[in-house]
């Protein structure tokens, strides 16, 4: 399985309340958030694994040029207007196989992170399987319709009735995606959410997989809960 980071976002929330260090670099535990995920990459079996950061970041680009890792670490540097951006800029240095992409701030533990990829690894009828969740503490979910196999039927802006899962901000796909992405840029598309309703009128096969709890690190007081959680 190969992976991918978006991390090119500006952080400027964390900033705002007084938390120095880029986002990327916050500390969980004693480790920064972006090597947490890497480390876990690795533990999962990484053929490879692609990093996008915006320009802004001079830390973050010297902290991941002094990794030495056993797998090809590909780095993007560039500011984007959306995460959408961040992952098509990705897609073009990315390793070509199953891939699993997430942000860099996306906070699950190790062990159902594990078993999700796995699963898509052995998984050989979906095009793309969704980390969800029915834990909601996100600002502004993304809420996903699926069937009683689990296969996503729709992606939504607000709840509906028998809503029980969000988005979980990781997503493991196949190359098959990738067309879809490209058209996306060229219509101007923005958002991921969008890219994500794209894929289904597309034809693409996108089944959930349910972990109970993700969290993002948004907010100054969300480094204490991430802790807790991951250390629960």
């Amino acid at each position: 399985m190969h992976y991918a980071i978006i991390a090119a976002g500006q952080g400027s929330r964390l900033a705002q309340e007084g938390v120095d260090k880029p986002k990327p670099l916050v500390e969980l535990n004693g480790k920064p958030m972006i090597m947490r995920l890497i480390n876990i990459f690795m533990r999962c079996n990484a053929e490879s694994i692609s990093i996008i950061i915006n320009d802004f970041m001079p830390e973050v680009k010297e902290f991941i040029h002094s990794l030495h890792l056993d797998v090809p670490l590909n780095l993007v540097v560039k500011s984007t207007p959306s995460s959408m951006h961040s992952f098509w800029h990705l897609s073009k240095v990315m390793n070509p196989g199953k891939f699993c992409l997430t942000t860099v701030d996306t906070i699950f533990r190790e062990e159902d992170f594990a078993q999700y990829v796995r699963a898509f690894e052995q998984d050989d009828r979906d095009d793309g399987l969704w980390a969800v969740t029915p834990y909601i503490e996100d600002e502004k979910p993304l809420y996903v319709d699926v069937d009683d196999q689990m296969v996503i039927k729709a992606f939504c802006d607000k709840a509906f009735d028998g809503a029980r899962y969000v988005s979980g901000g990781v997503y493991a796909m196949s190359n098959k995606v990738l067309p879809v992405l490209d058209q996306c840029i060229q219509n101007g598309t923005s958002r991921m959410r969008n890219f994500q309703r794209a894929l289904l009128a597309a034809g693409m096969r996108l089944r959930a997989y349910s972990i109970d709890k993700i969290i993002d690190v948004d907010h100054a007081s969300d480094i204490a809960v991430a802790q807790a959680f991951i250390n629960s």
